[in-house]
């Protein structure tokens, strides 16, 4: 195992639509958005979705750490 490795890790989900939904899911989770949580819920309880390249879109969003740290006194 050489410093470059030359392989390449081609992880292309099945499905894009599903693993853009999966992020979509993750950023709203982030944020706060419960509306759009809801929405994606919805969806995905019609079986329609690919669930595997959902959870694929939801961990690539959630492995990036917050761009700032959670603030503990926030005021409601």
């Amino acid at each position: 195992m050489g410093l470059f490795n030359r392989k390449q890790n081609d992880s292309t989900p099945a499905d894009p639509a599903a693993a853009e939904l999966g992020r979509e899911y993750a950023i709203a989770k982030r944020h706060g958005d419960r509306k759009t949580v809801r929405r994606i819920t919805r969806e995905l309880s019609n079986g329609t979705t690919n669930i595997d390249a959902f959870e694929a879109g939801q961990r690539a969003y959630d492995d990036i750490p917050p761009a700032y740290p959670t603030r503990r006194n926030r005021r409601r």
